[in-house]
């Protein structure tokens, strides 16, 4: 250390006032941890931090097709021919099929109120999933709101099931070769660290200021000391001469044993910057061994991983969630995953009527005639599958 370092440590010192051996140490890791940040690029990113963007698939917009605008339209002129139907509806009209004569009388009056019955029932049918949200005397309650927990409970199980397990993470993780990965590169940021000149000045000049803060704690000497002089009798309960030898040693220099370790104890930073050059060594030779014991870092870093994924619940994280959902978020997350297929649902409730409508009005024409749709739909989508 030169003379100017030392002035400005010890300045450094008598500003910062006593402190304890603890304290001291917490300080010096701070400091060591600031040095590390700034030689590797660390205190930059925590200086200007950079929002880092993953890859995610963009949410798919919800795109209304032809099919469903259609749809929506059928309810509208369903009850518009409703109303018609009061004032003409085929009176008098009739067709004549293979032979047999069909009147249309009262025809457009059942088709379209049927139609209307299956738009109604089956939009009712939906609202009551979530209403009313809250429990009502005569209404009742929803059906989703009023199941919330067991809702949570049978997704929380079926997430932690079948979707994400603790196996299932481990097996991605072993699929990934995410932590081999990820030691490699730390081995190269760590020599390109440690490769670095001013990185291990600091480093020693750390080291030398630690060890003497450390060591000018009085009472941190004084346990050291007591310590090495307990360890010494101990070790020479049955060995008398060693113990008078001692004894004459201290008695020839007229001190006591535990100022003589003290002041020993004392010298030690000032031995400190002889052994830099084992820590250059040390430097050196650390990624070397760490590659060397690369397997085994891996092995153990899967095995602490493994015990933390063990411990994650799943079920409890999602249902304790979901739990926490108020009603009408609980719907907000159903419909805009189910909109669409809702809404499908509720007006072919409409068509599905109105072809009701033409079977109340003539059973056996109606139903021969669907089942022949039907075939030629199923034969029409078997072939377009086996063509692409």
């Amino acid at each position: 250390m030169t003379d100017i370092q030392q002035s400005e440590h010890n300045q450094k010192k008598a500003d910062a006032g006593p402190s304890s051996a603890g304290e001291t140490s917490r300080h010096h890791l701070k400091r060591l941890w600031k040095i590390i940040k700034r030689h590797s690029g660390l205190d930059d990113l925590s200086d200007h931090p950079v929002e880092i963007k993953h890859p995610v698939k963009p949410k798919p917009r919800e795109k209304k097709s032809l099919l469903i605008l259609l749809l929506q339209l059928t309810p509208w002129i369903l009850a518009v021919l409703f109303a018609f139907s009061f004032y003409w509806d085929f009176d008098g009209y009739s067709i004549s099929i293979i032979g047999t004569v069909y009147p249309l009388n009262g025809i457009l009056r059942i088709v379209t109120i049927s139609g209307l019955i299956g738009f109604l029932t089956n939009w009712i049918a939906i609202t009551m999933l979530f209403r009313p949200s809250g429990k009502r005397p005569i209404l009742g309650h929803g059906l989703i709101p009023a199941h919330k927990e067991r809702i949570a409970f049978r997704l929380a199980n079926a997430v932690s099931e079948d979707l994400i397990n603790p196996e299932i993470i481990k097996q991605k993780i072993h699929e990934s070769n995410v932590i081999s990965r990820y030691r490699e590169k730390s081995v190269a940021w760590l020599k390109t660290l440690i490769d670095d000149p001013s990185f291990r000045n600091d480093i020693k000049q750390w080291v030398i200021e630690y060890s003497e803060d450390v060591i000018a704690d009085a009472d941190l000497r004084a346990n050291l000391a007591r310590h090495v002089i307990e360890e010494v009798d101990e070790a020479l309960v049955n060995r008398s001469l060693e113990k008078a030898a001692i004894r004459a040693y201290t008695f020839l220099r007229g001190r006591e044993m535990q100022d003589i370790i003290e002041d020993a104890i004392a010298e030690i930073p000032s031995s400190v910057e002889k052994g830099f050059d084992k820590l250059d060594l040390f430097l050196d030779e650390l990624p070397d061994k760490l590659d060397q014991q690369g397997d085994a870092i891996e092995e153990l870093i899967t095995s602490l991983l493994y015990r933390l994924i063990n411990q994650l619940d799943v079920h409890a994280l999602v249902e304790d969630n979901l739990k926490t959902y108020d009603e009408a978020r609980l719907e907000a997350m159903i419909r805009g995953a189910t909109n669409e297929q809702l809404r499908y649902i509720q007006y072919l409730g409409a068509v599905i009527g109105t072809v009701g409508g033409l079977v109340i009005w003539q059973p056996v024409i109606s139903l021969s005639a669907i089942c022949i749709l039907l075939a030629l739909i199923f034969a029409l989508d078997y072939t377009i599958e086996l063509l692409t």
